[in-house]
């Protein structure tokens, strides 16, 4: 990659704490049928409590079933998604402990918006199977494509339109982490680290750093992304950022089979365990030990002096029924999970066909 290339990225912005998932109450559970086909049933909170699929202890946990023989619709698993939307940010997680890379199996982080995918989507870190490096993704409306220059990572498809011509349907602009310890087992075999995302109006730029090698800006509350060096990815070029992507919502999700890992089944080293993806999942619980987060923490900054309607860009809670409310009203310090349960807000159908995403890194 071309020297001016890892130089591209600069930030002049001057972060001030926003949200700090460790003190508020922050997610709704998820519940609908699983919008990628999954084989998978998303459990309400008191079910997770009671079940052993959350807690608070040391960090968060937030697991699936691997005690149980599972049943139709599938495997008891979690999907959160916060109650404040985003436009614009530095969303810095730190995590311990991220699924591990198993047959079967579908983690994700990510944004996504309620309109989609003409909100946009920002995948953070995601795989499946047996995958060893994170693979990041835009998936946006037509008229968004990416630039390979700028970041460390490998460029596997340029155009985030989800039915861009030429790519797998909804493959959306990816790039793939050269890092073997960006995911999976390799990540928690290094301690965990801390996933960095910042959004802006020119830019949407992903930086990874194992537990061992984060900067002291980050550390002491002060991140200065303008210090990191080049991200892992950086998502720029022929896109307005600013019309395709808006009012995200931070979501945390672990599906198995469907429409991504599922569907490579059959072409993975996965086959060797024999039958199909969802005959596994449902007949080997043990096997899901690992899967699971342990979140150390979650923060979003926001610079307040930025501004692309002459405001500052803040986020909005959004409540049971999907009604916006002024952020930082009635905000409940009592801990991470304690909203009683609630409808998502979330009554989009995502169909997630990422036939074109793990190619060669994996999967083999």
């Amino acid at each position: 990659m071309p020297a001016l290339g890892l130089l591209a990225h600069v930030s002049s912005a001057a972060y001030t704490l926003r949200d700090d998932y460790g003190t508020s109450d922050s997610f709704n559970f998820y519940t609908d049928t699983d919008p990628t086909n999954g084989f998978v049933k998303y459990v309400d909170r008191n079910t997770a409590s009671s079940n052993g699929l959350i807690n608070t202890g040391n960090g968060v946990y937030i697991g699936v079933d691997h005690a149980n023989i599972a049943t139709k619709p599938g495997r008891q698993s979690i999907r959160l998604e916060s109650t404040t939307t985003y436009k614009h940010g530095l969303v810095i997680l730190d995590l311990a402990h991220m699924p591990s890379s198993t047959c079967g199996s579908w983690p994700a982080f990510w944004m996504l918006g309620s309109n989609w995918p003409n909100n946009g989507e920002i995948d953070i870190i995601e795989g499946v199977n047996e995958q060893t490096q994170n693979q990041m993704a835009l998936h946006t409306s037509n008229g968004c494509t990416i630039n390979n220059t700028g970041f460390t990572g490998t460029l596997d498809t340029a155009n985030c339109y989800v039915q861009a011509p030429g790519q797998s349907e909804n493959s959306g602009c990816s790039i793939r982490s050269d890092s073997t310890q960006s995911y999976g087992t390799g990540f928690n075999n290094v301690g965990g680290g801390i996933y960095a995302t910042e959004w802006t109006g020119s830019a949407i730029s992903i930086w990874f750093f194992p537990s061992n090698a984060v900067p002291g800006d980050i550390s002491s509350g002060n991140p200065n992304p303008a210090s990191w060096g080049a991200p892992t990815a950086r998502f720029a070029g022929s896109c307005d950022i600013n019309s395709h992507f808006n009012d995200l919502q931070i979501v945390f999700d672990i599906t198995f089979c469907g429409d991504w890992a599922g569907s490579v089944w059959n072409s993975s080293s996965c086959a060797s365990r024999g039958g199909s993806c969802v005959d596994y999942v449902q007949n080997n619980p043990t096997v899901f030990q690992e899967t699971y987060w342990r979140v150390r923490s979650l923060k979003v900054y926001q610079d307040w002096t930025s501004s692309v309607t002459g405001t500052a860009d803040v986020g909005v809670e959004v409540g049971a029924e999907g009604v916006e409310v002024e952020a930082g009203v009635d905000w409940d310090p009592t801990g991470l999970f304690e909203r009683p349960p609630q409808k998502t807000s979330m009554k989009h159908r995502r169909q997630h066909y990422r036939h074109g995403h793990g190619r060669g890194h994996g999967h083999a």
